[in-house]
């Protein structure tokens, strides 16, 4: 198979394009638009809509065409790509965004709600009563409501926009309306990124009615049909094609959303490899062959973007408590690294629980951070900083000890991987080799399963893994194997936290917060470190 294949990806900060060459076995193209500073009309701050109030995070969809468009227009004018021999092209997005069109195909509303919009807590309570609870709910499709889900925002709408809701005839997810412009009105969804709007079962694949009824009993007349991942809708809009000179014949890929895609293009299409991704959030994924439903809800059951699943943690807090670390202090990646080589596992018992603005996972919109240990003087540099590693870390195993497996290796995706400290941390107190993938993440998966989707549908099907494994390259510098005495403080810290934050939740817990903390002050003082 030979050819020219594309992958974009409508991430909340930016939008990114990946050409792949299979022949060449390489991304010959990488381009990407940053809403900030390349469309700074739209006024955003990090991608998003600024002055809407507390826990409300907003895009307008229309900045994400314009971000599309200007991808192209970079695409046309490169003289080292001939844009006429891309034969496909799949879209990533950012889950869980809703965007709402009328009739006509312009937007009901202005703006469409993201992933990390914290405004519908009151909708996810309601809709769990309706439905019978949370069990019932979780029965029904197979999550719990998350204010970061599809159901809750539509809700919102409905209860406190009903002109905008009426007048609004589809309801898309952010890939399915950036395939809706890309194909000139093709409107369906697919498995993968539709297992996140907590209205579709990936257990059944079919819309709870239940749910719907909850919010709508009209509500499924405006929500498109659902089609398999693994094939393509349509092909690019003649005017799209003329406009950017591309071919006619290009196929338009189902989609599906940038986790699902991100798993693609970190090589975690196989049993035993779990993908973490170190970003604005923070997640943690697995390749399953069947579903998986967390009694808690706590771990989403979703579909990936082949026909199988991916049970999938996400935490809302990851990048933030780093963030502002660095900027307090005026470090790098580098300078926050050396903090870190020069202090001592376990902090000597002062820990931090990073729930800054909220958390998805515990399912807490109302959070705040907790310091436990700290003494008067001790919110130090060297102190704070380890506490902000130790703390994310923390969090993100927290939830991630109810994966359904046991991992060979873990994946390292996302920002923060480049820095060593992380790699290692994670190392340490996952008790696991970790390895940073370099590359472009999920819109490089996106073009691969465009190549491969296109081959299925043209040629013959080359197994997805063969097709994705030459675009995977490994940063072997930073590839990290757990720490053994780095791990038995980890065994006792992990303990901690959990008490910790299970006993602000009103839990109950075995544990008890003070006796751990003197039994890690009593590893540290019989294993004493050596050297910085």
């Amino acid at each position: 198979m030979e050819g020219l294949f594309a992958g974009l990806d409508i991430s909340t900060q930016s939008c990114k394009l990946v050409v792949i060459d299979t022949r060449e076995q390489a991304a010959v193209y990488v381009d990407a638009v940053n809403y900030d500073d390349d469309l700074p009309h739209y006024g955003t701050r990090d991608g998003t809509v600024q002055g809407l109030g507390p826990g409300v995070s907003e895009s307008d969809p229309l900045m994400w065409i314009e971000a599309v468009r200007l991808l192209f227009e970079r695409l046309a004018s490169d003289p080292q790509i001939d844009q006429r021999r891309i034969r496909a092209i799949a879209v990533s997005g950012q889950q869980h965004g809703l965007v709402a069109l009328d009739a006509g195909g312009n937007l009901a509303r202005p703006f469409a709600k993201l992933w990390n919009d914290f405004s519908t807590a009151e909708e996810c309570e309601l809709l769990t009563e309706r439905v019978g609870g949370a069990e019932r709910m979780i029965a029904e499709v197979g999550n719990t409501q998350r204010t970061g889900y599809t159901a809750p925002k539509i809700l919102h709408l409905k209860r406190h926009e009903p002109r905008a809701y009426t007048r609004a005839t589809t309801l898309f997810l952010v890939h399915n309306y950036v395939n809706w412009w890309l194909t000139d009105g093709v409107a369906v969804m697919e498995p993968g990124d539709t297992s996140g709007t907590a209205l579709w079962s990936p257990v059944t694949g079919a819309w709870s009615k239940e749910v719907l009824d909850a919010i709508d009993p009209g509500l499924a007349d405006k929500l498109p049909p659902v089609s398999p991942s693994d094939a393509s809708i349509g092909t690019i809009a003649p005017n799209l094609a003329e406009a950017y000179s591309l071919s006619l014949d290009c196929v338009i890929d189902a989609g599906s959303g940038d986790n699902m895609y991100g798993a693609i293009g970190t090589g975690n299409v196989a049993p035993g490899i779990v993908t973490v991704s170190l970003g604005t959030s923070g997640t943690a994924y697995t390749f399953l062959e069947e579903p998986y439903v967390d009694p808690e809800g706590e771990i989403a059951a979703f579909c990936d973007s082949t026909g199988h699943h991916l049970p999938l943690l996400c935490v809302s807090n990851m990048a933030n408590g780093y963030d502002a670390v660095v900027e307090r202090f005026g470090m790098d990646h580098e300078a926050f690294d050396a903090v870190i080589d020069a202090t001592e596992a376990g902090n000597g018992g002062r820990l931090l629980v990073p729930w800054y603005t909220g958390e998805r996972t515990p399912d807490l919109p109302h959070a705040a951070p907790l310091y436990f240990g700290f003494g008067i003087g001790e919110f130090t540099k060297a102190v704070l900083s380890r506490a902000v590693l130790e703390g994310h870390v923390l969090n993100l195993w927290s939830g991630f000890r109810r994966l359904p497996v046991q991992p060979a290796v873990i994946h390292l995706t996302g920002g923060l991987s480049r820095s060593a400290s992380w790699c290692q941390m994670i190392a340490d107190v996952f008790e696991v080799e970790t390895v940073p993938i370099e590359g472009e993440g999920a819109a490089l998966g996106a073009a691969i399963h465009a190549a491969w989707v296109w081959g299925k549908e043209h040629e013959h099907e080359v197994p997805l893994a063969e097709l994705a494994a030459p675009f995977l390259v490994l940063d072997a510098a930073r590839r990290r194997t757990p720490t053994a005495r780095n791990v038995e403080h980890y065994r006792i810290l992990r303990r901690l936290y959990q008490a910790l934050s299970d006993r602000v939740r009103g839990l109950p817990s075995d544990d008890d917060p003070f006796e751990l903390r003197a039994a890690l002050s009593e590893v540290a003082l019989r294993s004493p470190r050596t050297g910085a």
